[in-house]
């Protein structure tokens, strides 16, 4: 009875994407490329707005700390993804498992708090703009940023206490590229139906919660808008639709995942692949396409480099 409390498993074995040696020896480049892509919009976004004065205001700040948090994520899974698509056997340690469970979990729930922050900051700044500058000063916004990554921690940590400890003595062949929650209980020595529902409940409320709310945020927004101001509504739409699209696109994966069981096996690798490795990348890329006082941040480094070769 002792030993049945303790896992026998060292490794996991992931299927992976696919089970095609070329179509995998084929998704090398692509996904290398797109993680590369990743590092370097999210960071070049975090570090041009560090450097850039013109850009130290509250927005800019959650800006550079969603660039920093996608960046944490797609870190998670992406580079172990790609470099076992050149490797006939997919494995990981248990405590590389583990790890990789509390990674998703805490930079996943520290970007939900964090997309609703970014909500409120833009309520405030439109609904509010007289008092923007005395209601989001810098303590409040680092207030706001720490408590995005406690949720997160605390969020991960509560998962990963719920499976910890779970015997896994048999089954050890994950079907995915990492070690997700709902896959990796499935093979315990035991029965986890029970223990599966408030472990999906648990993360299916987090991200149901803060979906909401920003719903709910940005809907006062423009509601707000359009009561005062016929023009005003446009504006606002255009302000915050890259929000919007961000939040559509981050947390509609997230909630079926989270919400549904596993059922077909390519849809969860699918809305797997999409919020670990494409959403990363799609939130630089739309902030930055979207935002002119970025593309002029960006041109005025450019041109500062330039100048100051020119005089070295």
């Amino acid at each position: 009875m002792e030993d049945a409390n303790h896992s026998v498993v060292s490794e996991f074995i992931f299927r992976g994407l696919c089970n095609s040696r070329q179509l995998q020896t084929f998704l090398f480049l692509p996904f290398s490329t797109l993680y590369l892509m990743t590092v370097v919009g999210n960071l070049l976004v975090a570090l041009l707005i560090i450097a850039d004065s013109h850009l130290h205001s509250p927005m800019y700040f959650l800006l550079a700390n969603l660039s920093f948090v996608d960046f944490c994520l797609s870190s998670v899974t992406t580079p172990k993804l790609t470099t076992d698509f050149l490797k006939d056997s997919k494995t990981i340690s248990f405590g590389g498992c583990m790890t990789q469970i509390l990674g998703v979990h805490l930079f996943a729930g520290g970007e939900m708090v964090l997309l609703v922050t970014m909500a409120y900051d833009r309520y405030v700044a439109i609904c509010k703009p007289l008092h923007y500058s005395h209601i989001m000063d810098r303590h409040k916004c680092i207030w706001l940023v720490l408590t995005s990554w406690i949720v997160g921690f605390l969020h991960a940590m509560s998962q990963l206490a719920m499976i910890l400890d779970l015997p896994f003595c048999g089954p050890r062949v994950v079907d995915s590229f990492f070690c997700d929650i709902p896959l990796v209980i499935k093979l315990a020595c035991m029965d986890t139906h029970t223990l599966g529902i408030v472990i999906n409940a648990d993360s299916g409320v987090l991200a149901t919660t803060c979906f909401i709310l920003l719903l709910i945020s940005y809907t006062y927004i423009l509601v707000t808008v359009r009561l005062h101001s016929k023009d005003g509504a446009s504006k606002a739409l255009s302000t915050c639709t890259s929000h919007v699209t961000v939040v559509v696109l981050f947390f509609g994966p997230c909630i079926f995942v989270y919400l549904w069981p596993p059922s077909i096996s390519w849809v969860d690798k699918f809305l797997a692949v999409f919020y670990t490795v494409i959403t990363p990348l799609l939130n630089p890329a739309i902030y930055t396409l979207r935002n002119k006082e970025i593309k002029n941040a960006l041109k005025r480094q450019i041109s500062q480099h330039v100048h100051s070769k020119s005089n070295f």
